[in-house]
């Protein structure tokens, strides 16, 4: 395979989940891929498997340049260039590609792109495999989204036509729904979130609608100990995701 022409329309993607899934279910988008040639470990070893048997051009790289790529230290030791042009990846390609305990944030009626990518940069800090949100009545991943994600963009961002539709979907994959509502009985604190996780935030003030109410599994509360009611969607993200990286780290 070519390597990317300078003209060609290309982006990058990185960590083994975006990588390993875009070679399973796309991998005549993969121009090439990036591996640090110090990744001996099973992980790394199954990915080069895979880029071999599909003809993937692989390039052996170190650490430092992988961080000049994508900016970040939280390549894992793997990027790939990918044609730009074609179609983002479903929710079924992320699914399918998880080897560890999913950890998802679904946001439900998002309207500000300031919002949207902040809460974009926690999910990448946290570590979720992707954000999904509804392709009506949001946003959108705009130019003002990109910008205040930071280079966050990199986590993928799925929108669906039916968010009630692609949380069932979830469920059936054994993802267990959790939505955040002020007035649930249990706390973010208490609730188990060492298995497969789905968090689904509202907007601030107006919350989940009634559909997405209905379909999650479980409402769960953060704990509020001051005056105000309701927290900034980004920042009750943070501690969602991060509440259930604190449960799996034991």
């Amino acid at each position: 395979r070519k390597p990317v022409s300078e003209t060609a329309s290309s982006r990058l993607i990185y960590g083994f989940h975006a990588v390993l899934a875009k070679l399973r279910h796309d991998p005549e988008a993969i121009f090439e891929i990036y591996v640090d040639a110090k990744r001996t470990d099973p992980r790394a070893r199954d990915l080069l498997r895979h880029a071999e048997q599909l003809s993937t051009r692989v390039v052996p790289s170190d650490g430092e340049r992988l961080d000049r790529m994508v900016g970040t230290r939280r390549h894992q030791g793997v990027v790939a260039r990918i044609d730009g042009r074609r179609k983002e990846l479903k929710l079924a390609d992320v699914l399918d590609g998880l080897d560890e305990p999913a950890l998802f944030l679904v946001l439900d009626g998002i309207q500000d792109p300031h919002n949207l990518g902040a809460c974009l940069r926690v999910a990448d800090a946290a570590g979720a495999h992707a954000v999904i949100a509804p392709k009506d009545k949001a946003v959108g991943l705009n130019a003002t989204a990109v910008k205040v994600a930071s280079g966050a963009a990199t986590v993928p961002y799925i929108t669906v036509t039916n968010l009630a539709r692609a949380l069932r979907e979830m469920q059936e994959a054994g993802v267990w729904v959790l939505g955040a509502a002020g007035e649930a009985e249990k706390s973010i604190y208490t609730v188990d979130q060492k298995g497969s996780i789905a968090w689904v935030l509202g907007a601030e003030g107006d919350g989940l609608r009634r559909l997405t109410r209905e379909t999650c599994d479980e409402l769960v509360r953060i704990p509020m100990y001051g005056t105000v009611e309701s927290l900034n969607v980004s920042v009750a993200s943070g501690l969602c995701l991060f509440e259930a990286r604190r449960q799996r780290a034991g």
